[in-house]
């Protein structure tokens, strides 16, 4: 009780929120009730809030818009810190975009294409955040993020501000120094090239088109639901062991790409967390090669 009246003396009431379903907050549709859901507004009560967390000894999350992640049926005890679209701010100097963690990538690239501005079409469909997104260095299509990142505003774990360069960022397949809690991204600096708009367009809906015919949009899911494994695909391992369509509950294996769990009938977050242990178990007896959730997983299941 101590903890939510000091967050809510430094974020307002309406921002602060008790037993919150963590399904009204992630792309599977799926979580429990989070103990303490807090929505800072700018940079300042993101640091004073963590500080009052970490003082308090209560475990924490930080969640963007929830598209790589799943929250066990039972919720989450401790607090969800959400940086989404209270803190989403999209400016453009010259050919350098500076935005804010909560911003969603498609937002981004559809500033960028506006504003004329090339080499942001890779993330145009990608469903998350640009604080998710340069923790993870997300990428699709040949394109990631460390091919466009200057740097990042971060609050160190010690409670600092600092302006991290991305040649600093340790950017790897779906890592960084961030993705091993070092620092919390509060914003980024992209540098893009000038371009056509309409190629730029053109470009972003051919991704679109090749996005919507091969992945299962139509469905709740957290996305690529497995990392790559070193020379293989994900997706084409769980063909070959024969599990498309595989279901467990209401979660199921894609039927139209396999490297997709998806929510497809009021699925529980423990079929989804059975369905994906089941289906790694079963490349790795069949194959050799083990299966690593990029999903993350968090809270009681």
């Amino acid at each position: 009780m101590d903890l939510y009246q000091e967050l809510c003396r430094i974020l307002g009431e309406d921002n602060v929120l008790k037993d919150e379903p963590m399904s009204r907050h992630t792309t599977f549709r799926v979580g429990g009730p989070a103990d303490l859901f807090v929505t800072p507004e700018e940079e300042g009560q993101v640091q004073k809030a963590l500080a009052a967390i970490r003082a308090a000894g209560v475990p924490f999350y930080i969640v963007g818009n929830g598209s790589n992640l799943l929250v066990g049926d039972l919720g989450y005890r401790g607090v969800i810190l959400q940086i989404y679209q209270k803190m989403n701010r999209i400016q453009i100097r010259d050919s350098v975009i500076h935005a804010q963690a909560g911003a969603l990538l498609s937002k981004i690239a559809a500033e960028a294409q506006a504003g004329a501005l090339s080499g942001f079409e890779f993330a145009s469909g990608i469903p998350g955040t640009l604080g998710g997104a340069v923790m993870m260095n997300a990428g699709a299509y040949g394109g990631e993020m460390k091919q466009v990142l200057i740097e990042a505003r971060v609050l160190s774990a010690e409670g600092a501000f600092e302006d991290i360069l991305a040649e600093d960022m340790e950017l790897g397949y779906r890592t960084s120094v961030f993705s091993r809690n070092k620092g919390l991204v509060l914003g980024a600096s992209i540098h893009l090239e000038p371009g056509d708009p309409e190629k730029i367009r053109e470009r972003m809906e051919e991704l679109k088109t090749q996005r919507t015919s091969k992945q299962p949009l139509e469905y709740p899911s957290a996305g690529s639901t497995f990392k790559r494994p070193e020379g293989y695909f994900a997706g084409k391992l769980i063909q070959d062991a024969g599990l498309r369509g595989f279901q467990v509950g209401g979660a199921q294996v894609s039927e139209k790409h396999c490297g997709f769990v998806i929510n497809k009938d009021r699925a529980s977050a423990k079929d989804i967390r059975s369905l994906m242990e089941q289906v790694s178990e079963k490349v790795y007896a069949q194959f050799g090669v083990r299966l690593e959730p990029e999903v993350k997983m968090i809270g009681e299941f």
